[in-house]
């Protein structure tokens, strides 16, 4: 046996990949199982319903129930040190439109245009079929309100998507 411990094996058989959607503001320097500590305040105190205790009982947020507000209640109520109420962007998510929508099956949509709030949801004309939806990612908050009202499901803010 050597003396040293390779701890990326360690953090391979003890932690699994966390892919969740965390609350807006968490702080990048933190690990937050690590610190959070599951006490469902910020769950309680969403505005929106769209945090849920997910894997692990940690927060995570559900864009099918509505959309984020950034209005920081879940920083506010949070005793732990998991966010900064001065990064900005809050997140670093975007929307992003799959193949499922239906404006590729030749239908007339554009619900998530509507809903869109900052614009980031164009549609560019095409001869003989219905306009085609493109996300500008500069414009887009990630606020998920595009993602309930989508009739196909064709919406997702997967986390790490960030262009």
């Amino acid at each position: 046996m050597g003396d040293s411990i390779n701890l990326g094996r360690r953090r391979l058989f003890g932690r699994k990949a966390d892919n969740a959607i965390r609350p807006p503001f968490v702080r990048e320097d933190t690990e937050f199982t690590d610190i959070c500590t599951r006490c469902d305040k910020c769950i309680k105190v969403c505005e929106t319903g769209i945090l849920f205790r997910g894997d692990g009982g940690f927060p995570e947020v559900n864009f099918t129930q509505g959309e984020c507000t950034f209005c920081q209640a879940c920083v506010d109520v949070c005793p732990e040190p998991l966010f900064d109420k001065l990064k900005s962007p809050p997140w670093t998510l975007k929307a992003q439109i799959s193949d499922a929508c239906l404006t590729q099956q030749g239908i007339w949509c554009q619900s998530c245009r509507d809903i869109c709030e900052p614009g980031a949801i164009k549609f560019t004309p095409a001869v003989g079929k219905p306009p085609s939806p493109h996300v500008d990612l500069d414009a887009c908050t990630g606020c998920g309100a595009c993602v309930a009202p989508c009739p196909s499901h064709a919406i997702s803010l997967p986390p790490g998507n960030t262009a």
